[in-house]
């Protein structure tokens, strides 16, 4: 009996303790856990923190904007160091915008006009690094798209250029297209001056307004024979003919073998570079 009684009551002891070990582990991971829930709150809270205060900072930024947009006077203090940090970010904020439309646009310089209503863009040309003739357009952008007035040539059909473009609905399309009409008939316009001033030798008999006809009087060294030498420039998108044709007196030269790479060399060459190509290759005087 007694033997059975000590077994029980070790058996007793053994529970009490394993009870005891169980509610101390339980406590530990309450406690843990209750760690864990205010740690998250914390982060949390910072994380409002931080929001409200980009928000702040964004509404200020949209306030100065917008004044500086309007050109009204920002009502900020000029000596506080955040006023400082506001007005370089709007400012920065503001060149990104410039740079995007800039992107947007094709690179064009562009500036309103007709209060607002309007957009003048500058198309410059240039040849082989020289800057020659800036031209401008002016288009309507209020209702439907058009263009208001430009100075364009008049050789260069603005109107068909726009309805070939769609312009209406790809204005950059049409900014690309008329500059590089522009920027070819700069060209050949600036190559025809460059024959007149480097080749003495050479008579030029025939010229357009849009100079897409050349005819050149040539002269053959030995013979002192005269050759015409037209180009005909057909696409008005390139700086370079597209046909070639030397004539002498009496018969044309065009299938000569020993003239037919003078004609390659003036189809892919500016005329006035081929010209003293052939003078140092003894061809042409």
């Amino acid at each position: 009996m007694e033997g059975a009684s000590s077994k029980g009551a070790l058996n007793h002891l053994t529970f009490l303790e394993a009870q005891a070990r169980s509610r101390k582990t339980g406590a530990s991971q309450q406690k843990s856990g209750a760690s864990q829930l205010k740690a998250k709150v914390e982060e949390l809270k910072k994380q409002r923190d931080l929001l409200k205060a980009q928000i702040a900072v964004h509404q200020s930024l949209q306030k100065l904007r917008t004044s500086l947009d309007k050109n009204e006077d920002a009502d900020v203090d000029e000596t506080s160091e955040n006023s400082k940090l506001l007005m370089l970010m709007v400012k920065h904020s503001q060149l990104k915008d410039v740079l995007l439309a800039h992107h947007l646009l094709g690179g064009y310089d562009v500036v309103k006009t007709n209060e607002d209503n309007s957009l003048c863009f500058s198309l410059p040309t240039a040849y082989q690094g020289t800057m020659l003739d800036t031209y401008h357009v002016e288009i309507d952008v209020k209702r439907t798209v058009r263009i208001s007035r430009h100075n364009i040539p008049p050789f260069i059909d603005v109107e068909s250029l726009a309805k070939e473009t769609n312009m209406q609905e790809n204005i950059r399309g049409f900014l690309d297209t008329l500059s590089l009409h522009l920027n070819a008939f700069s060209s050949r316009k600036h190559q025809l001056k460059l024959v007149k001033d480097l080749h003495k030798s050479v008579e030029v008999l025939e010229s357009n307004a849009l100079c897409s006809l050349l005819v050149l009087l040539l002269t053959i060294p030995k013979e002192k024979t005269a050759l015409l030498c037209s180009l005909d420039y057909s696409d008005h998108t390139r700086s370079l003919p597209t046909r070639v044709s030397i004539k002498g007196e009496e018969k044309d030269l065009s299938d000569s073998p020993e003239w037919q790479k003078n004609i390659a060399l003036l189809q892919e060459t500016p005329v006035h570079e081929a010209l003293t190509a052939m003078r140092e290759t003894r061809h042409i005087i």
